[in-house]
């Protein structure tokens, strides 16, 4: 068995979570996320010892694919429960001179060293806040919103001489020595 597909899942107060032939859909105080379901993986809810209402997860056999997914479907759900009740927030850091990031409406406006500054539209549902040098997107969404922070990342990852480009807050950007001067 998957150690993590077999935990259930509590679903918390506010939240109504509908399982249906196809589809898995939560809806809470922070909106509404669906996931198509896996055909091999068999998702119930049902009450615990206690009376709380939970999720479980049953694959259908045990090849090896079917294995992976159940373990997968449990971990998605889950991150759609904590979605819809707190959200998600990632946390990207700008560094380099005159690099800078503005909010125009629905576009973030990067200007990071190139000859053009870089429109980039927010996808639906994700939300940015720029402090100083800090870019703070949130999300109901876990899986759009590390998207739309890997995309923003792409327009100028940091290098390791100089340690400037967009990164991860929690990111560590291993510096190299740069060249020094001949004899």
């Amino acid at each position: 068995m998957s150690r993590i597909g077999r935990k259930p899942l509590e679903i918390p107060k506010g939240v109504q979570v509908s399982i249906t032939k196809d589809i898995v859909t939560t809806k809470g105080p922070k909106g509404t996320l669906t996931l198509a379901r896996h055909k091999d993986i068999e998702i119930k809810q049902t009450k615990d010892d206690e009376g709380k209402d939970i999720v479980v997860f049953e694959r259908k056999s045990e090849l090896g694919p079917v294995r992976a997914a159940h373990g997968l479907m449990r971990a998605l759900v889950g991150n759609m429960l904590t979605g819809v009740t707190t959200g998600f927030t990632r946390t990207l850091e700008i560094n380099g001179v005159g690099y800078k990031a503005e909010l125009k409406g629905p576009k973030l406006v990067l200007s990071l060293g190139y000859s053009h500054p870089i429109d980039f539209a927010l996808p639906e549902g994700i939300a940015a806040k720029v402090d100083k040098n800090q870019l703070i997107l949130t999300g109901i969404d876990r899986q759009a919103l590390g998207q739309a922070a890997s995309k923003i990342r792409s327009f100028r990852p940091p290098e390791p001489y100089k340690g400037k480009g967009i990164k991860y807050i929690e990111e560590t950007i291993t510096r190299k020595a740069g060249k020094t001067a001949g004899k």
